[in-house]
């Protein structure tokens, strides 16, 4: 397999199909030296279907974000194609862009500090429908009450909530449009822990009443395994391993993949866990390594490592882009410095 999708004659409808895609952006290198490119994404290729989260994780630079910005159309690719319920994306399309929706990082940076919950709420209303001012607080307060909040909270400012209650009334935002995608930009990130769990749990429970499709955007697996059906894992712009997120979590292929789990706390005290520490700073995304560009970093690199630059290609169980990958038992056969 070439791409990060893997074919299941059950699936549910596909509702966001990537092929291939790509991300340029030129860059500054100094006052007399020739811009450089920035290959945020370098073909990147997958399926989600209605119902189903697929978490995207990697390190900061990765290209995560770039992928979000592109499957909600505030950017097009440079390469590659996007499409949306089998329709090819085209960023103007704005019928197909009520279809997707997305929730920010920061629920304290999202909402404007200046407008009511209500008005918050029912402002994608006012834009997109025809429906009248009885209508549209009917519909916000019942969303409302739908992520958890009380009807009363409807003629309160932003600044009234705590982080957890602005990420629900973010969300409830997304959803007023009746979008069957969400794209959940480290949804959780800026939250304490026990807040975390409670809006997982909300977006759970949504998306089995509504069947909406989630592209979960995370560094941290902790969550990513509470909440993804499939994994796929990015550095520096290019999918390297792909998986259902139990495949991936018990016996990870890619050396990358291994060493981001090794760094996540486990609740199992009984469970022995050896430590993968990557030597080597993250390659700079202008001036990409020859061959896998991982190589630099990787314990079990070798000279082809350095030559040749691996195809994501399914074996078993994942699909995963590396010449030497884990065993399929899950042990690390080595400890990679730790």
């Amino acid at each position: 397999m070439s791409t990060a999708t893997q074919e299941n004659p059950a699936m549910p409808d596909i509702v966001v199909e990537a092929r291939n895609l790509v991300q340029r952006y030129e860059v500054s290198r100094g006052l007399f030296a020739d811009k450089g490119v920035v290959r945020a994404l370098n073909g990147v290729s997958f399926k989600l279907a209605a119902g189903k989260t697929l978490a995207v994780v990697g390190e900061s630079g990765c290209g995560k974000s770039t992928l979000g910005r592109l499957i909600t159309m505030i950017e097009e690719p440079a390469e590659g194609e996007l499409l949306i319920g089998g329709h090819p994306v085209k960023r103007n399309d704005r019928a197909l862009r009520r279809k997707i929706q997305i929730v920010f990082q920061n629920p304290y940076g999202s909402l404007n500090p200046r407008q009511k919950i209500g008005s918050i709420l029912e402002e994608p209303l006012k834009i997109n429908t025809h429906d009248n001012a009885d209508e549209r607080r009917a519909k916000a307060i019942a969303m409302m009450v739908r992520v958890g909040l009380r009807p009363e909270h409807y003629e309160r400012y932003p600044h009234m909530f705590s982080g957890g209650q602005r990420q629900r009334i973010a969300i409830a935002r997304a959803l007023m449009l009746n979008p069957g995608i969400l794209v959940l930009d480290e949804p959780v990130s800026a939250l304490d822990v026990s807040i975390q769990a409670q809006v997982l749990n909300i977006l759970m429970d949504l998306q089995e009443e509504f069947g909406l499709a989630y592209l979960f955007i995370s560094h941290d697996l902790s969550v990513v395994r509470h909440i993804a059906d499939d994994i796929m894992v990015m550095y520096l712009g290019k999918p390297v391993e792909f998986g259902s997120s139990a495949d991936v979590f018990a016996a990870p292929r890619h050396p990358y993949t291994a060493a981001l789990l090794s760094a996540t706390p486990i609740a199992d005290p009984g469970r022995k866990k050896s430590r993968i520490r990557l030597t080597g700073e993250l390659p700079s995304p202008i001036d990409l390594p020859s061959g896998c560009p991982f190589h630099p970093r990787c314990w079990r690199a070798d000279e082809r490592c350095k030559r040749e630059v691996p195809a994501l290609e399914s074996a078993g169980k994942q699909a995963f882009a590396c010449f030497h990958p884990m065993p399929e038992d899950g042990e690390s056969g080595t400890t990679g410095g730790a």
